[in-house]
C-alpha cells in the first residue's frame, strides 16, 4: 500500500490591513468609522486607510492566479495504490492508520457531535431537561464535550488492540508440554475465558462507535 494525500489546496490571500488592524484592537473590536462615538474620530487614521487600499490592490491581482489556478481544485490531491495482500486481513491493514489519525483528531479537535446517551456510562447521561435544551436552542450541558472525549477513547483504546498481534494471551497462563508421546499439543495451565470475552467485546464496541459516528470524525 502506497498512499499521498497533499494538504487541501488554498488561495493566494493578502492580509496586510487585516493583520494590522488585529494586532491594534484584537479580533473582534475594530472601531467603527464614521458613528458618533465610536472610533478615535470620525474617518480612520492614515495608516488604517493605506493598508486597506494596499490589501485590496494586491488581493485583486492574487484573485486572477487564484481563478486561474486555485479556485479550480477543490479537493486534496490523492494518490492510492492497493496492494494485493492489503486486503488478505484488511482489518489489520487500515488499523495502524485509523489509530494515530484519532489521537491527533482527539488532541486537535475543535467540537463535538451530538452523542447518544445509550452509547457512554450513565455518569455521563444528560438530563431530560439538559437534552430538552439542547433540542430547543443548542444549549449544551456540562458533559456534552465528555462524551464525545469517551466515546473517541473507545474508538482508540480499540485499534490499540486491533494492532497488537496477540492481546489473546494476556488470558492464557503459561503454556504445558504434553509428556504423552500420542498426543502433540500440550495446553495451556489455566484460561480466562470471562476476560478474554470482556476483552472482545470492548473491542467489538469501539469499532461499532467507530462505524455509528464515522461521518463525526472532524476538526
Amino acid at each position: 500500500m502506497k498512499i499521498s494525500i497533499r494538504n487541501y489546496p488554498n488561495r493566494l490571500t493578502c492580509c496586510i490591513h487585516t493583520n494590522y488592524m488585529n494586532r491594534k484592537y484584537g479580533y473582534v473590536d475594530w472601531p467603527e468609522y464614521g458613528i458618533k462615538g465610536l472610533g478615535p474620530g470620525k474617518h480612520p487614521p492614515f495608516k488604517e486607510t493605506f493598508l486597506e487600499l494596499l490589501e485590496n490592490a494586491i488581493q485583486s491581482v492574487y484573485n486572477v492566479f487564484n481563478w486561474i489556478w486555485f479556485d479550480r481544485r477543490t479537493r486534496q490531491k490523492q494518490k492510492i495504490h492497493i496492494d494485493r495482500w492489503d486486503t488478505w486481513s484488511m482489518d489489520h491493514t487500515l488499523a495502524p492508520i485509523i489509530l494515530p489519525m484519532l489521537v491527533q483528531l482527539k488532541a486537535t479537535k475543535h467540537g463535538a457531535p451530538n452523542v447518544d446517551m445509550k452509547d457512554v456510562p450513565k455518569e455521563l447521561r444528560a438530563t431530560k431537561a439538559q437534552i430538552s435544551k439542547y433540542g430547543k436552542n443548542g444549549e449544551t450541558d456540562p458533559k456534552f464535550f465528555e462524551r464525545w472525549d469517551w466515546v473517541l477513547d473507545q474508538m482508540i483504546w480499540a485499534f490499540e488492540q486491533k494492532n497488537r498481534d496477540h492481546w489473546e494471551e494476556d488470558y492464557y497462563g503459561p503454556y504445558i508440554e504434553s509428556e504423552d508421546s500420542k498426543h502433540l499439543f500440550g495446553h495451556f495451565e489455566w484460561t480466562d475465558d470471562e476476560g478474554r470475552k470482556a476483552h472482545q467485546e470492548r473491542m467489538s464496541n469501539g469499532f461499532r462507535l467507530f462505524g455509528k459516528y464515522y461521518e463525526s470524525l472532524w476538526d
